[in-house]
């Protein structure tokens, strides 16, 4: 069996994993930041449409990958069963090259441009983002984080140096930014086939067997890719009915507002990517005095990131004052980093470590079903685009505080103060960015912060303490 995660080697892979995002968002800074200030306001828009929907063509392993996961997240590379896993590729492979062959040619054949254009190249991502997912998890269960690092690095870098040399060109076609999209998973699907060697190449299982495998792994994975696909519908849906429902202009107004939300998601991608694997491995009985120590930690941090939302503003509304509009948008939709940061880091992970994807699962069902009810609402009957990003926002807190409410259960820990405590922040800084001009609102929302430290100050005291406690102690044992 694999190797049991030490602190010190869960902490060396964190880094290794902010190193990845770093570089990730230098390149998101590119994208979110730099690319509209060049090109034009419908083919941004255009852009972004197919960033919308290629980002959900991993749904089509139908939990192929999401069952690989949980079911070999426990072994080292060295231990896994590699033919087994060869012919589970080789499966993804052929089924994802049907549809993106059946797919594209509907796409050239059937609809006008511009969408004719954006679906075909959606079409090739259905195969390029499932192979890179197929790399990018075996990197993850085994534990080789800094070769997935690698892979991420390559990929982002790729995609960043392509679109930089489109602006260079001057080029504001829309088509070619999506193509440097696919250029990068190339690069990633390079990195990831060398590295993974034994998982690509070589023979497979007979098809039966192979096929009683594929059945297995979809079974196990089949719920827990529905709760993850389920949790992005939450976003994704209502910014489909504002791309159906609005104008292109608008759509991509909101649009640019959804991307710099989440650049600021990046460093918490960053350690999520390495808490599943590591939870695994960690002894059961220590696992609810870690969720709390890291929720201790996370929820001030993330509160205080905030902060720089009225710093932010300044500056865009000098560097991209054709996307002003955007920034109250961005406004309202700030608070879900708090929710889908505790969602993607914490409850997520602690639910498939227990084995409760159905909880996650339900929890993303009953979230998803009350969003589209009310986003149906604001869209065709009050007609409300505000109203309906609102809703956005109670939807990722509805999401994560059932979610975390089933794993409150399961470890054993009561937390609800921080619920109130949490709500009331978030309300604040909506009201903030809302209803108050842009120095006044960081004035208050500055003020409700350190409110906010002040009711959690021992709390906060006892974590950061122990935090430079443990760093103090590991300086001294270096010294010696």
């Amino acid at each position: 069996m694999a190797q049991n995660i030490t602190s010190k080697k869960f902490a060396k892979n964190v880094i290794y994993s902010i190193l990845a995002q770093i570089i990730s968002l230098a390149v998101s800074f590119v994208l979110t930041l730099i690319v509209p200030k060049f090109i034009d306001e419908y083919q941004y828009s255009y852009w972004q449409t197919y960033v919308l929907y290629v980002g959900y063509v991993g749904v089509l392993h139908f939990g192929l990958l999401d069952g690989l996961v949980l079911r070999y997240s426990k072994f080292d590379y060295e231990e896994l069963d590699k033919p087994r896993l060869r012919s589970q590729f080789i499966i993804l492979l052929i089924f994802t090259g049907i549809i993106t062959i059946a797919a594209a040619s509907i796409s050239l054949s059937v609809l006008d441009y511009p969408d004719k254009i954006i679906f075909a190249l959606v079409a090739v991502g259905i195969i390029t983002k499932n192979i890179v997912t197929y790399s990018s998890y075996m990197f993850q269960i085994t534990n080789r984080i800094s070769k997935y690092v690698f892979l991420v690095i390559a990929q982002r870098l790729a995609y960043g140096v392509v679109v930089a040399l489109l602006l260079i060109l001057k080029v504001n076609d829309f088509y070619w930014y999506c193509i440097a999209d696919l250029i990068g998973d190339l690069v990633g699907f390079i990195i990831g086939s060398v590295f993974n060697r034994g998982l690509f190449l070589g023979k497979g299982l007979k098809l039966k067997e192979s096929l009683f495998e594929l059945k297995s792994n979809v079974s196990s994975g089949i719920i827990l890719m529905m709760a993850n696909w389920s949790s992005m519908l939450m976003i994704g849906s209502a910014k489909m009915l504002i791309q159906w429902h609005w104008d292109e202009l608008l759509f991509g107004k909101i649009a640019f507002a959804f991307s710099v939300s989440n650049i600021f998601l990046v460093f918490v991608s960053a350690i999520s990517v390495v808490m599943f694997p590591s939870l695994q491995r960690i002894e059961q009985d220590k696992l609810p005095q870690l969720y709390k120590n890291v929720r201790g930690m996370l929820s001030p941090i993330l509160f205080f990131m905030m902060i720089f939302y009225f710093i932010g503003c300044w500056i865009l509304n000098i560097w991209l004052p054709k996307y002003s509009d955007s920034l109250m948008y961005l406004g309202i939709l700030l608070p879900i980093i708090i929710y889908s940061s505790k969602v993607s880091l914490l409850t997520n992970n602690y639910l498939k470590v227990y084995r409760k994807e159905k909880l996650m699962l339900f929890a993303n069902i009953i979230s998803i079903t009350v969003g589209i009810i009310l986003f149906v609402l604001c869209t065709y009957v009050f007609n409300n685009i505000t109203a309906l990003l609102g809703c956005v926002v109670f939807t990722i807190m509805l999401n994560s505080i059932l979610s975390e409410i089933f794993v409150l259960k399961t470890i054993k820990v009561k937390i609800i103060k921080e619920f109130i405590i949490e709500t009331i922040m978030t309300v604040g800084f909506i009201l903030c960015t809302s209803l108050l001009s842009l120095w006044i609102g960081l004035a208050v929302y500055g003020g409700l912060f350190v409110c906010y430290c002040i009711v959690n100050y021992k709390s906060l005291k006892n974590l950061f303490g122990a935090v430079l406690g443990k760093f103090k102690v590991k300086k001294q044992e270096e010294e010696i």
